[in-house]
């Protein structure tokens, strides 16, 4: 009688075990669905659509410049470094979904830029071509396409030929102002060789992340504050840009610590990246509303999803919650009121304003700013860091 007591007893346990185990599992698997299928999630995948609905030129395989195309504004100019923006973005919508349409939209995107740039990656401009290394090794990343790597590969080495001893060193910003060196092409370039070095264990590659970082801390980083400037001897005189502070320029200096903390573990890259960081707040975002500015039409419409990609990476590399509390919230604010004032009133078309609403004519460059926050707000979701 006591052994079959014992028995009931024990086969209650189980049972009990097996159903907490059941809900526990279907809890989970909610969460998952939940993330998977979260509000930022559907907002990036509608402006993934508009993108295409509205940019996409399927004759060349390239997306225009304007929606709706009004005369050659569609086609011209050529604005290669936006395009290499625009696979990031389609890199972002394949890993947050794994849908094969982004893969198809990166093989046509890369054949059409070899189609109008004379067959090859290569352009006059190092930081045009440090953008688009990036945003094919990212591609490689994702998809496993050896055209990619090879692409991002070649690129970097042609981006290694524009340091030279001007200024003290550093990238040239073109090949045809070889003492002209700034932000744009140097902190990428750091990004790209520290992540080439995570990728491929070349010594050499974090040999080039660290030399090209040193000089850009050196020479266009406020030492006190981490603000980052944007150049130094544009119009041959040797001086600073000072005045000229643009968001994406705090950005990839960010992104250049993060990767190189992540590369060789040492604290020094991470809190150079957090002080960039915390001077946003002073430098760039309005005391009455939290939101970062509006830094015009054409390439600066890109200026802040930039910023914003690499805020994205040191949220996900720093492992002080506080510090990722503050950067989430400044994430937040501008994805909150981009969505509600800072697209068209029928479809995901947005302006270099986050707070108002855009002109009737879109461009691309504040198009991919828009997705960048839209995507990175989507991840956050996706790990659970919103509330």
């Amino acid at each position: 009688m006591l052994k079959k007591k014992l028995y009931t007893f024990l086969t209650g346990i189980v049972v009990l075990l097996l159903v907490a185990g059941i809900v526990v599992w279907q809890l989970a698997e909610r969460h998952e669905q939940s993330a998977s299928s979260g509000i930022w999630q559907e907002r990036a995948e509608e402006a993934q659509t508009e993108l295409v609905q509205s940019f996409w030129d399927e004759k060349r395989g390239l997306f225009n410049n304007a929606a709706p195309c009004i005369a050659q504004l569609c086609t011209d100019p050529f604005n290669y470094w936006w395009l290499a923006h625009s696979v990031d973005v389609l890199v972002d919508g394949h890993i947050r979904t794994g849908d094969e349409k982004y893969a198809e939209l990166l093989g046509k995107i890369y054949q059409g830029l070899l189609d109008r740039n004379a067959g090859v990656m290569i352009n006059d401009y190092y930081d045009d071509m440090e953008w688009m290394a990036l945003a094919w090794l990212r591609a490689y990343d994702a998809t496993n396409d050896d055209r990619y790597k090879q692409a991002a590969m070649e690129l970097w080495t042609e981006i290694k030929g524009g340091w030279n001893d001007a200024m003290g060193g550093g990238i040239a910003w073109r090949k045809e102002q070889q003492d002209y060196k700034n932000t744009p092409a140097n902190a990428p370039a750091v990004i790209l060789a520290a992540r080439l070095f995570q990728h491929f264990h070349d010594d050499e590659d974090l040999l080039w992340a660290q030399k090209i970082y040193e000089w850009q801390k050196k020479t266009l980083v406020d030492t006190e504050s981490g603000l980052v400037w944007d150049g130094i001897n544009r119009t041959g005189d040797g001086n600073i840009d000072k005045e000229w502070k643009f968001t994406y320029g705090q950005g990839v200096y960010i992104g250049a610590g993060v990767e190189l903390f992540r590369a060789t573990g040492d604290e020094v890259y991470l809190e150079d990246a957090r002080q960039t960081a915390a001077n946003l707040k002073d430098a760039f975002l309005s005391p009455a509303t939290g939101m970062l500015p509006s830094e015009g039409d054409g390439d600066g419409g890109l200026f802040k999803g930039i910023l914003v990609r690499y805020v994205g990476e040191l949220i996900a590399a720093d492992p002080e919650a506080s510090r990722q509390k503050e950067l989430i919230a400044m994430l937040e604010t501008n994805a909150d009121s981009l969505w509600q004032y800072g697209k068209a009133a029928d479809k995901a078309i947005f302006g270099n304003s986050w707070a108002e609403t855009p002109d009737v004519v879109g461009q691309l460059s504040t198009e991919l700013s828009g997705m960048m926050l839209l995507e990175q707000m989507a991840v956050l979701e996706r790990n659970g860091l919103l509330q």
